[in-house]
């Protein structure tokens, strides 16, 4: 089992930045991918960046130059600094890990924290 703690949502004027971080605790040996979704109202979840504990990174088209994730493996925690902040931008932001034990994938995922960029 794998517990994820997001902090660090709010209300941020358009242009402005936040960052987000999440800690994993339990089995976090197991993590192969951690990053991070979101969803916004009446819309389907969607990614916006995972690395991989080999350094390997993916980001969602929208957010491509704009945000940055990163990983501190010896705090278990990954970070999400989002700059040039949208509206489009609005949504709860989910952090997600997948684990690999004995080629057995299970993912977790975060409480969610809420991002609200106003214009």
């Amino acid at each position: 089992q794998v517990q994820l703690v997001e902090s660090g949502g709010g209300l941020v004027q358009a242009g402005g930045s936040l960052r987000l971080s999440c800690a994993a605790s339990g089995s976090v040996f197991s993590i192969n991918h951690m990053g991070w979704y979101r969803q916004a109202p009446g819309k389907q979840r969607e990614l916006v960046a995972v690395m991989s504990s080999g350094g390997s990174i993916n980001y969602g088209d929208s957010v491509k130059g704009r945000f940055t994730i990163s990983r501190d493996n010896t705090e278990n925690t990954v970070y999400l600094q989002m700059n040039s902040l949208k509206p489009e931008d609005t949504a709860v932001y989910y952090c997600a890990a997948v684990c690999l034990i004995l080629n057995q994938r299970s993912d977790y995922w975060g409480q969610g924290t809420q991002v609200t960029v106003s214009s």
